[in-house]
């Protein structure tokens, strides 16, 4: 089997709250089952080709870190959005949630998204900080993480998220009870921890798709998760979901 390659964007500047992690979470998992793997690091002014990608993420960023990396990200936005219409597997946390969109705008700044969901974001009053769990389908377990974010984002009609919020998580706008984007092999979230530590499920349903994806039996074997689910259940429980 060819090794599963995982593309992290800009790495140097968007990981924000150890979203990195997410990306060891991945090369383990598939380690700990025999699969060969490797990570690409694409930084500013690196050349992006995504021919060979199996899973590309996308960490968050303050909006400052956004604005840095906006023209390095539109400079690969048809490549981006040809990967992603070929059912390849993207996560993107927060910041590069938002670059999902059509735009990102912060007062009299507008970032240009990369157009890939029909969604936006706008920077609201205040933040949406707290502890969350959300429902999903993609995951029997409930999803926890942290999210801290001053933009408000708004799904376009019939645009699927990734899931709904339980107890006081604020989710994508804190109005509409809406968590994230969950379209294709594409998975959008708001929620750092880093994510997929403490949700092993999300991080085996993107690996699965990958090999899926590419030809590959996605029938994963089972990996002791007790540590995983336990972090998991005690966030829940402390967020009065369980």
């Amino acid at each position: 089997m060819k090794p599963v390659n995982i593309v992290h964007l800009f790495p140097e500047l968007l990981n924000l709250y150890g979203d990195g992690g997410n990306v060891m979470a991945l090369r383990r998992r598939c380690e700990w089952r025999g699969i060969p793997v490797q990570v690409s690091e694409v930084g500013m002014g690196d050349a992006m080709d995504f021919a060979h990608a199996d899973i590309v993420f996308i960490g968050g960023g303050a909006d400052r870190e956004q604005l840095i990396v906006k023209d390095a990200m539109m400079g690969h936005k048809a490549e981006l959005q040809s990967y992603v219409a070929d059912g390849g597997v993207l996560l993107a946390v927060c910041g590069g949630y938002q670059f999902l969109g059509h735009r990102y705008v912060m007062g009299e700044e507008s970032v240009e998204g990369l157009g890939i969901v029909d969604m936006e974001t706008v920077r609201g009053e205040g933040r949406l900080i707290g502890n969350a769990v959300i429902e999903s389908d993609i995951a029997s377990m409930p999803i926890v993480g942290f999210e801290n974010h001053g933009g408000r984002t708004t799904l376009g009609s019939g645009v699927k998220p990734l899931g709904r919020v339980l107890g006081a998580t604020h989710g994508n706008n804190g109005e509409d009870g809406l968590e994230g984007v969950h379209q294709g092999n594409l998975v959008g979230t708001y929620l750092h921890g880093p994510l997929l530590p403490k949700n092993p499920q999300v991080a085996d349903y993107l690996i699965a798709r990958a090999l899926e994806r590419r030809g590959d039996s996605c029938e994963l074997a089972p990996l002791d998760d007790a540590v995983e689910n336990e972090a998991n259940r005690v966030m829940a429980s402390r967020l009065g979901v369980l």
